[in-house]
């Protein structure tokens, strides 16, 4: 049996109070999902450009292990294909994969932007809430 005056009881007693959410608080666990949300949404779109970006550079190769130099080598502009030197072609291509680069680091950037406001309110919000609250995500 415990005392009202033990540390244990003490314990359970805060545990089970409900803490008490104003609306600034709701807007930062608001601000939490969305964000989590969008790291989803950015890791998936860098998965997609890494996919597009190692298919760059598997046509770069085969490319540059064509013998044949008078060979067209069709390329798609939009939905069209137009047909150029080999040469030309390997500029094209490693143009593009110089912009897909670039964006694929703009948007690790953005990543890492959103990560850490999410460090920052899992900081302000477990300070507050403590374990009840849940902010970790679930690897399903």
């Amino acid at each position: 049996m415990l005392s009202d005056e033990s540390p244990l009881a003490e314990g359970i007693c805060s545990a089970a109070e409900d803490v008490n959410v104003t609306f600034e608080d709701q807007q930062k666990i608001n601000k939490f999902a969305r964000n989590t949300s969008r790291i989803t949404e950015l890791k998936e779109e860098i998965e997609v450009k890494k996919k597009q970006l190692q298919n760059l550079e598997d046509a770069c190769e085969d490319i540059m292990l064509a013998d044949d130099d008078c060979l067209m080598i069709p390329y798609q502009i939009g939905d069209v294909f137009i047909s150029h030197s080999q040469e030309e072609t390997q500029e094209m291509l490693e143009e593009a994969k110089k912009n897909l680069q670039e964006e694929i680091d703009a948007l690790e950037s953005r990543v890492e932007s959103i990560q850490r406001v999410l460090a920052d309110l899992k900081v302000q919000l477990y300070a507050k809430f403590g374990s009840n609250i849940n902010l970790e995500a679930d690897e399903s």
